[in-house]
């Protein structure tokens, strides 16, 4: 019996570092190097250079509007890079926002490789660049999608801003491997939470939550049931059509239309 226990407990050691070991490939994509910049879509920005307190360097895109209605801090999502985000915040800044964003450690031109924790020291990082860039008197804006939610609904523990924007989201890591036993067996050696809805309640501001009702990443119910895990006020706004990954959603007026009720509506 002895024997057998030692054994089992040696084994359940094993599985935990193997899974702690192989956890960032498995949720975390990134591309290297920057083939794109917000100049190649005609719009002026301020490339940057970003410290993070375990010298870390990011890489930083601000693009500046004019008459911005509201200065974005965007949190993009687990694959790609900045080049590969750059149509979603050239359309961001079209719409007549100011928007600032990084690549975490590991993506672009960023150093590093790519943790949970390690993110979260990239959006410290992120907050201190770029909250001081914003506009005097327009609303500051957190806005991430994807596993980018996660970072966005942190940033609101760390600063707080008018409003929040969590896009093809979720609550937890949980709720994303529920379709898979297997999954949802090793998630119990993972140290990996990204508690989207844990930190979103503590937001403390205005939030939005948009989603596909095509999305064949993270389904519309996840989408969901991070809204009903936060506190009011909020606003959940289904996307027809939209699918995870869509440059341009299927239905643009309606989501502009969504987004910008609700930045009219913050102080």
């Amino acid at each position: 019996m002895v024997k057998a226990l030692i054994v089992v407990l040696a084994g359940l050691a094993a599985l935990t570092v193997a899974v702690r070991v192989l956890q960032p490939r498995f949720a975390f994509f990134p591309m290297h190097g920057e083939e794109a910049t917000p100049s190649s879509a005609g719009i002026p920005f301020q490339a940057s250079t970003v410290a993070t307190t375990d010298s870390e360097q990011l890489r930083g895109w601000f693009l500046p509007h004019e008459r911005a209605r509201a200065m974005v801090v965007y949190f993009h999502g687990n694959g790609g890079n900045l080049s590969e985000w750059l149509p979603i915040l050239a359309g961001i800044h079209r719409a007549g926002f100011s928007v600032a964003a990084i690549d975490y450690r590991g993506y672009g031109l960023s150093t590093g490789s790519p943790s949970e924790k390690g993110l979260y020291r990239d959006v410290d990082a992120a907050l201190e660049w770029a909250v001081p860039l914003r506009p005097q008197g327009v609303p500051l804006v957190f806005w991430g999608r994807s596993l980018g939610t996660t970072m966005a609904a942190y940033a609101t523990t760390r600063t707080r801003p008018q409003g929040l924007i969590l896009e093809s989201g979720f609550p937890d890591m949980g709720s994303v491997i529920q379709s898979s036993w297997s999954l949802r067996f090793l998630s119990l050696f993972s140290s990996y939470r990204f508690p989207t809805a844990q930190y979103g309640r503590q937001a403390g501001c205005p939030v939005l939550v948009l989603h596909g009702d095509a999305d064949h990443v993270i389904p519309l119910s996840a989408g969901r049931a991070l809204y009903d895990g936060l506190p009011e006020p909020k606003r959940f706004e289904v996307i027809p059509g939209a699918d995870h990954n869509d440059a341009v959603p299927p239905d643009p007026q309606r989501y502009w239309r969504a987004i910008d009720e609700f930045v009219s509506g913050l102080r």
